[in-house]
């Protein structure tokens, strides 16, 4: 980086909820891989998908065809259960990030106990790492979760944005705000302990500006807001937007004037 850039994080477009559409009908359209390289053409770092056990929107073939078609990184975002681990390690994406999943969450619902479950965890980050996979581990805000991700060996570590998200949706500034000075000392506890940092979930137009300027993200991954916006205005329109807003909060949290 040059004297004077401002590193702004990187942009993972989430495309699982377009496979929710196809499947909402069958057949083929509209189709996750096009969505990916839109993504791509519009100026994505990254695609992230999250293959379900449940397969209820992405399904093995579009991992197979977005790992063998697409040139951006691809996180696969995963339970840890052996049937993903052989998924993964068959594919070896560029990334897999471990979250918790309930069959009957509409979405999901909270980071992973990694506090709680860390010795279980520790062969299977192993097995990816040996594949040269990156292995981020989606966790709430919390310094004990953050210090077990630190302990039990993954990369990175993948902030939970839900909480803050929905007190800016319901319009509580006060209560957004203690969320996000929790994800502050999160990001910073989990950068000394030399983690990546990155973040997501319910991310919006609204609410990326404060998280994008916490120094230590490296990375924001944004889906269901970005797919729903596409349908009013393009995906191609909402990732531009959303990248726009990202390095306009970096950069004049930084004081250096914007490109």
């Amino acid at each position: 980086m040059r004297a004077g850039e401002v590193l702004v994080p990187r942009l993972g477009v989430n495309i699982d909820h377009v496979a929710t559409i196809r499947n909402a009908r069958g057949g083929a359209h509209p189709d996750p891989l096009r969505a990916a390289r839109l993504a791509s053409e519009a100026g994505a770092d990254g695609i992230t998908a999250h293959l379900r056990e449940d397969r209820r929107h992405i399904s093995d073939v579009d991992i197979q065809r977005l790992r063998r078609y697409i040139t951006l990184p691809l996180n696969l975002e995963m339970a840890a259960t052996s049937e993903m681990l052989d998924i993964a390690l068959r594919h070896r994406p560029h990334g897999c990030c471990l979250v918790p999943e309930k069959r009957q969450e509409l979405t999901t619902e909270g980071g992973l106990d990694v506090a709680g479950a860390g010795e279980q965890l520790v062969s299977f980050i192993r097995r990816l790492k040996q594949a040269e996979i990156r292995v981020s581990l989606f966790v709430d805000p919390a310094r004990h979760q953050i210090e077990a991700c630190g302990a039990i060996g993954a990369q990175v570590v993948e902030l939970h944005t839900g909480p803050y998200c929905e007190w800016v949706n319901d319009g509580n500034g006060a209560a957004a705000a203690a969320q996000l000075e929790r994800l502050k000392q999160a990001a910073a506890l989990a950068a000394d302990l030399g983690l990546e940092v990155h973040a997501g979930h319910g991310l919006t137009f609204d609410s990326v500006g404060p998280v994008a300027v916490i120094p230590q993200i490296m990375e924001l991954n944004i889906g269901h807001f970005l797919i729903g916006e596409a349908i009013f205005g393009g995906l191609d329109s909402a990732i531009k937007r959303m990248r726009h807003l990202i390095r306009q909060a970096r950069t004049d949290a930084s004081g250096v004037q914007s490109a």
